[in-house]
């Protein structure tokens, strides 16, 4: 889902922020006003390329930024290993934004970190989906085609595609440590040799232990700060000449100690002095003892240095990033050499286990397959009523499963195959239709399978009338499982919308344009505009 997106001296738009639902957002305002800057902006999120000409008469450089949600599993791909190596701990939600310089450069972020724009607008497609350029690109790609088929089939075989990836991952992982056993014995022998070291590289050491000693290094490299601040604390509080905090506590409690006799109401202050007088000194008796713990190891500063510069090396030369996988290639490698040591034969193991991993793998692209061949007419038919609904002629679409070489999804491509006219033979997507058809292919697909956030910016291009509605009602039933944002100028689509945005030239030196978000009499006189002043209010929602 896209929560929220920010422009910054954009063409027209001087600053606009957009904080979007999670169900229809309806954008729209007058011929020229500026919508289409808008999917501009989420286009370079996408990785189209900047130009000089989208910096607005505010500054030297445009930029746009948009927080989305991400599931977690996403990240762990290998395609986005790189990306997911910028993600700040602790941080649930994705940003990405792009910078467009007065040159035409273009830069792209990640959290606020640099990143590659190719790996932006990879994983900027996989979470948004946009008509246009970028739907004909998407629609064309036959891994988009096969997790659409999927998300058709049901959480069970996402399931299996999860448990595919997994699969392929240990299978890639087996093969690779078969093939290095049959390297040679040379290279078993050195491969061996550095399993012993690294044994004894980490000998003694525990989990958790890198970062306990960063805390003791921290605290023992402030020990000056920490013993002048206690000893003047422990001397405010109860010095060894003079009264201090204590002291002035226990004169008080003995002057008033005297008139509870005489003003029983002064007891309960009396109680409080006494204490009071008591905390104060077992405080100051504490820092005391807290001093005495700053000098008891002389010469530990140096030690933790040195285990922790032990430690820094061995994930230097074991290639370990964290010092949890420092540990868990140390548990490897004792496992292995324990195994070894049993009389296993390593060669002989790691063919098994890579036998193991291809049945494995070919068991879940069996049971993959299985359901896609069962699904796939089923999912062509559900698309093709779909098509109709949205005025594309008969609807005649097709899913055609083919095969392919095993990979992380199984054994199978699919093509989305439509005829766009009578008479016609059946052919890609992405090569037969013309933009707006596009989308409104786009919206047919998605109401069946798709399931991120999709942006529509021509699916009302040629449409009007009973078909207006028509993909009014299929917008709604898309947008009760994934977010849809559309810029639109037909009032059928704005009024179902769960959140409306209206997009508006203001005059001006300079002129500019201006976005906000509307309330529902602000909705219901923007929709009469569309409408050309007619009444459209009995049937409008304005929630």
């Amino acid at each position: 889902m896209l929560r929220r997106l920010r422009i910054e001296n954009l063409v027209l738009i001087h600053e606009a922020e957009l904080a979007f639902a999670p169900g229809l957002n309806a954008i729209t305002g007058e011929t020229g006003a500026g919508k289409t800057i808008l999917a501009q902006a989420i286009g370079l999120l996408l990785g189209a390329k900047g130009d000089a000409g989208y910096i607005g008469p505010d500054g030297d450089e445009a930029y746009v930024e948009a927080e989305l949600d991400v599931p977690a599993a996403l990240l762990e791909e290998d395609d986005f290993a790189s990306l997911a190596d910028l993600r700040p701990e602790d941080e649930e939600g994705l940003v990405l934004a792009r910078r467009v310089f007065a040159d035409g450069r273009t830069r792209a972020y990640a959290w606020g970190r640099a990143a590659a724009r190719e790996d932006l607008a990879a994983l900027g497609e996989r979470l948004l989906a946009m008509s246009g350029q970028f739907e004909q690109r998407r629609l064309a790609r036959g891994s988009y085609q096969l997790g659409v088929l999927d998300s058709f089939i049901g959480d069970e075989q996402l399931r299996r595609r999860a448990d595919a990836r997994l699969a392929w991952r240990e299978l890639g992982a087996a093969r690779r440590r078969h093939d290095e056993l049959q390297a040679g014995a040379d290279a078993e022998q050195a491969r061996l040799a550095e399993l012993r070291a690294l044994l004894e590289d980490t000998e003694g050491m525990e989990a958790d232990a890198e970062q306990r000693l960063r805390d003791e290094r921290e605290r023992l490299r402030h020990v000056t700060e920490l013993a002048h601040g206690a000893l003047a604390a422990a001397e405010a509080l109860a010095p060894d000449d003079g009264e201090g905090a204590a002291g002035l506590t226990a004169a008080a409690e003995r002057a008033i100690a005297p008139l509870e006799r005489l003003a029983p109401e002064l007891a309960r202050a009396g109680d409080e002095l006494r204490d009071a007088e008591l905390r104060l000194r077992e405080t100051g008796s504490e820092l005391r003892g807290f001093l005495t713990t700053l000098e008891a190891e002389p010469g530990r500063l140096e030690q933790l240095e040195t285990e922790l510069d032990r430690i820094a090396e061995a994930k230097r030369r074991f290639r370990a990033e964290t010092y949890e996988e420092l540990l868990a290639h140390a548990a490897v490698a004792k496992a292995e050499l324990e195994a070894i040591d049993r009389g296993i034969d390593p060669a002989a193991a790691a063919a098994d286990a890579l036998a193991a991993a291809e049945q494995n793998m070919q068991r879940l692209a069996a049971e993959l397959h299985e359901a896609r061949a069962e699904t796939a007419a089923g999912f062509a038919e559900s698309v093709a009523r779909e098509l109709v609904g949205v005025g594309m002629g008969e609807g005649e679409f097709v899913a055609e499963l083919c095969g392919r070489e095993l990979g992380q999804t199984g054994t199978d491509d699919v093509a989305f195959l439509i005829r766009p006219n009578p008479g016609l033979p059946l052919g890609p997507v992405a090569e037969t239709a013309s933009g707006g058809e596009l989308s409104r292919i786009a919206l047919a697909v998605a109401a069946v399978g798709g399931g991120e956030t999709m942006v529509f910016d021509e699916i009302d291009a040629g449409i009007g009338g009973e078909t207006a509605h028509r993909v009014a009602q299929t917008l709604q039933r898309l947008a009760e499982r994934a977010q849809v944002i559309t810029i639109t100028h037909l009032p059928q689509i704005a009024s179902v919308a769960e959140r409306h945005f209206r997009v508006e030239k203001v005059p001006g030196h300079p002129t500019h344009t201006r976005i906000q978000q509307l309330d529902d009499a602000e909705r219901r006189d923007e929709l009469q505009r569309m409408l050309g002043g007619r009444e459209f209010l009995s049937s409008v929602g304005t929630s």
